[in-house]
């Protein structure tokens, strides 16, 4: 389940610019963009979030996943297509293999949501 480690990567990221900040922000939200070629479920995602952010100075702030769709274009066609993943890849009209994809590989923090009140732990 590679959810459980980018989870990890995630919650280090966010740990390094929360403290970077000059007053530590009570976090609401993280936007992610996640793209259909990266194979991440967005539920396992959701979960592994859930599961390592219990305790910490993520606990209970939402993650918002976006999915983008896999886009390819053919240069030969000189179109735009959306590969079926895990069946077809080439490309629908002329069968070429697919090598430029458009879409669908992104994995990133697209932005965060902050209260101005401060973090206080629960005690």
């Amino acid at each position: 389940m590679h959810e459980t480690d980018m989870t990890k990567a995630l919650i280090l990221t966010v740990r390094e610019w929360w403290e970077s900040q000059p007053e530590r922000l009570k976090i609401e939200c993280i936007h992610l963009v996640v793209g259909k070629f990266t194979c991440v479920e967005p539920a396992a995602l959701q979960f592994a979030f859930e599961v390592q952010t219990g305790s910490t100075f993520l606990q209970g702030v939402e993650l918002a996943i976006r999915e983008t769709p896999l886009i390819a274009y053919c240069h030969r066609c000189r179109q735009e297509y959306a590969p079926e993943i895990g069946i077809q890849y080439a490309c629908p009209q002329c069968r070429s293999p697919m090598e430029d994809i458009r879409s669908g590989r992104e994995l990133k923090i697209d932005r965060i949501e902050y209260s101005s009140d401060a973090y206080a732990p629960n005690t």
